[in-house]
């Protein structure tokens, strides 16, 4: 008897085996499965006088093969690949918006810049200001389809955000599900081996999502946190995760991930607290790629817009009438806060408001804790500038902003304020006559018919730059205010105009103006010393809202006047006059945008995307070669390997067959045993 039962029991133990390695080989592109290894023992041996007798073997248990470290190491890996796989993607989408070629914004920036070139060439040619015009409205076009992209990104992205925060809940319910069904088998002293490749597999694909850190419990199920202590699934009971905008910022476009257990408010976790996985690359691009490449987009169309606008309304039209702006551009932006602070930024009331100093970005006004002072934060780099009141900030300029504000804030509250938001989506062309574009200069100057130099007119222009007695300082005082007149250039339609009048020394003295010019060469400009002022051939002589460059050398008595072009003296002269024009188009040349002229400020914004975009790819590329070597080395242990079960298979197939020999040859000394008994 003793022959048959080791027989029997390795009989039973190699079909086990066998069946084990089946199992293995049918589950080979099973998704999650870690390979299975049979634990054999030998069943202990029955005493004798001879000593132990062997009993044969036992299955002692079904191993499942798996690296604890290397599983939440490739998890965790697989996270961070997802997260900057999707971001990368994503970047590459507002990369195409920022595109190039013919088709591209710059092309028609450029070609709405240059087309003022015939216009210059010729001031009366209707069908050249009528390019301009168009060229104009198909800039303001691409602006607005550029945002329009845009905003249809970012609706893609948050439905991206909302389906994946529903797929999250799922697999968290399917988790909690296996953790109780784990918890259950567990008590019979064995492993569930399947439960917990389940289980590992649905924590891999949370994984994909969102990061998770994993704490064992003694029962056997395993507690899943988000953001580091937010538990996602704890034991049996898993908690929901949406989806929604920022608390602290309503309306604002800021999207967060919100954490509501039942029966406490919803919390809300940022990209920085996320770590890894598909919703958290999706956070970062919306709150901070796509705001970029909006402000970009925004910054350039509101200083494109106001920059003409303000130039225009210094012109004179065919009719001899000042320009009206060419764009309708935002006018104010107001805060974002839950709390009692009323703000905003206003881009039409500031009299030394410069949209050279533009900077794509959004600003927090953060409140102290007596809510009086506090600090402005640009949050693209994180700079601040602090102020003690707001009566104070409202007088602070701010990288070309004012901030205003009719109510304080309570203690620690922070406001947002988003001022290229929507500059690109509202601008739009107002002008469409060809009539109606102010080519002339509102000012006109001759040389004294007696003068001895060598002076010529080398330019005129209007600019609207006075001079601000009470605060000491040159001001646009018509630039983006359009609700605020130009600076009257002088003099009126009669008076004679103003006389510059050179002595032996080459200075100038004024007559029919009261006040001196301004150097602006200077940082900050300052007025000019004199009278007499000094005169440098080539330098521009800035005086009350206009400027004039002279060139070559003056004699004593020499003059120059500068009148009224709408003086009678004058009659129409002005309507073959190209001043503006010029002035509009040598905008093109003026440094804009981050040190970029108005014509390369769009391939400035192509190269801080394109440089984003590549960054993310590198690091998706580098994060997805890590999470595939990491998976590699878990696979490696988990892993089935065909050949190696094909020869357990025919190894434990011999063992299978000596077994069932062992049996007959048991059976056959049995019945031998019998028969000689039986005589």
């Amino acid at each position: 008897m003793g022959l048959l039962n080791v027989g029997a029991r390795a009989l039973m133990a190699n079909q086990v085996a066998l069946q084990t390695a089946g199992n293995n080989i049918a589950n080979v592109n099973t998704p999650g499965y870690s390979r299975q290894t049979v634990a054999l023992q030998t069943v202990q041996g029955q005493f004798s006088g001879a000593g132990y007798i062997g009993q044969g073997v036992d299955v002692r248990t079904i191993l499942r093969n798996q690296s604890e470290l290397l599983t939440r190491q490739a998890a965790a890996a697989g996270s961070v690949s997802a997260g900057d796989t999707v971001r990368a993607q994503r970047l590459s989408q507002l990369q195409e918006i920022f595109s190039g070629g013919p088709t591209g914004l710059g092309a028609a920036i450029n070609d709405m810049m240059n087309a003022f070139s015939d216009v210059v060439a010729a001031p009366t040619d209707l069908s050249a200001r009528t390019l301009v015009l168009t060229r104009m409205d198909e800039t303001a076009s691409r602006m607005r389809t550029s945002a329009d992209r845009i905003n249809e990104i970012q609706y893609t992205v948050t439905e991206e955000l909302k389906n994946s925060a529903n797929t999250v809940n799922s697999l968290a319910k399917q988790m909690a599900a296996i953790n109780e069904q784990i918890a259950r088998a567990t008590g019979n002293g064995q492993t569930p081996n399947d439960l917990l490749d389940q289980r590992e597999q649905v924590i891999r694909e949370i994984n994909q999502y969102v990061q998770t850190t994993q704490i064992p419990a003694d029962d056997g199920t395993i507690g899943l946190f988000v953001g580091g202590s937010q538990p996602l699934v704890l034991g049996t009971t898993a908690t929901e995760v949406a989806v929604g905008d920022s608390g602290t910022f309503p309306s604002s476009g800021q999207v967060k991930l919100l954490f509501t257990r039942p029966g406490s408010p919803a919390i809300e976790l940022d990209e920085n607290m996320l770590g890894g996985g598909s919703i958290s690359g999706l956070l970062r691009f919306n709150n901070t790629d796509l705001a970029e490449g909006r402000n970009l987009l925004g910054r350039m169309a509101l200083a494109i817009g106001t920059t003409l606008n303000y130039q225009q309304t210094l012109g004179l039209t065919l009719d001899g009438v000042a320009g009206k702006p060419l764009f309708a551009t935002t006018a104010s932006v107001p805060g974002l806060t839950l709390g009692t602070a009323v703000g905003s930024i206003s881009f039409t009331n500031s009299a030394s408001f410069s949209p050279t100093e533009f900077a794509a970005s959004d600003y927090e006004v953060r409140f102290d804790a007596a809510g009086v002072g506090g600090q402005v934060v640009r949050l693209s780099d994180g700079e601040t500038t602090p102020f003690t009141n707001i009566a104070t900030l409202s007088t602070t300029q701010i990288d070309g902003l004012t901030f205003n504000f009719t109510a304080t804030g309570t203690a620690n509250e922070r406001v947002l304020f988003k001022p290229f938001g929507t500059a690109a989506s509202d601008m739009k062309a107002l002008v469409y006559s060809p009539r109606d574009l102010a080519v002339a200069n509102p000012i006109n100057a001759a040389m004294g018919t007696s003068n001895s130099g060598t002076l010529q007119l080398a330019g005129l222009q209007a600019t609207g730059i006075t001079w601000n007695g009470g605060t000491g300082q040159a001001v646009n005082s018509g630039i983006g205010g359009l609700s605020m007149p130009p600076s009257p250039v002088p003099p009126a339609t009669t008076g004679g105009g103003v006389v510059l009048t050179f002595n032996a020394s080459g200075q100038f003295t004024l007559s029919g103006n009261a006040n001196p010019p301004i150097d602006m060469a200077a940082n900050p400009p300052q007025l000019l010393a004199g009278p007499p002022y000094a005169y440098t051939s080539g330098q521009s002589i800035h005086i009350d809202g206009w400027s004039i460059n002279l060139k070559g050398s003056p004699k004593a008595g020499d003059t120059v006047t500068i009148g009224n072009a709408k003086d009678a003296q004058y009659g129409d002269n002005y309507t073959r006059n190209a001043g503006n024009a010029t002035a509009l188009m040598n905008l093109r040349d003026v440094k804009m945008f981050d040190e970029s002229t108005l014509s390369d400020g769009y391939a400035s914004a192509m190269a801080q995307v394109g440089t984003r975009t590549q960054s993310a790819l590198f690091a998706s590329d580098l994060s997805k070669s890590i999470a595939v070597n990491l998976e590699n080395d878990r696979t490696a242990v988990s892993g089935v390997n065909l050949d190696e079960e094909a020869a357990k298979l025919l190894q434990y197939q011999q063992a299978y067959q000596a077994s069932a020999k062992m049996l007959q040859i048991a059976q056959s000394v049995f019945d031998t045993l019998i028969q000689n008994l039986g005589r």
